[in-house]
């Protein structure tokens, strides 16, 4: 749905990064990894929370 605000394993505020890695990775067409290394991720469970995102609430909001 959302960007969760912090990571599930660790606790970091990550929420606040999600914007500009979704900037990087479509309209800068940087890699994934790429675009967590400029943003300063660098813990794995954070990045996991990056990369395994999914958006579907374009697809939820059909049902209301």
């Amino acid at each position: 749905m959302i960007c969760p605000v912090r990571c599930f394993s660790c606790g970091q505020v990550i929420a606040h990064k999600y914007d500009d890695y979704v900037r990087l990775t479509t309209k800068e067409n940087k890699s994934p990894e790429d675009a967590l290394d400029i943003l300063g991720i660098k813990k794995y469970c954070c990045r996991r929370m990056f990369l395994t995102h999914v958006e579907v609430i374009d697809d939820i909001i059909k049902y209301n």
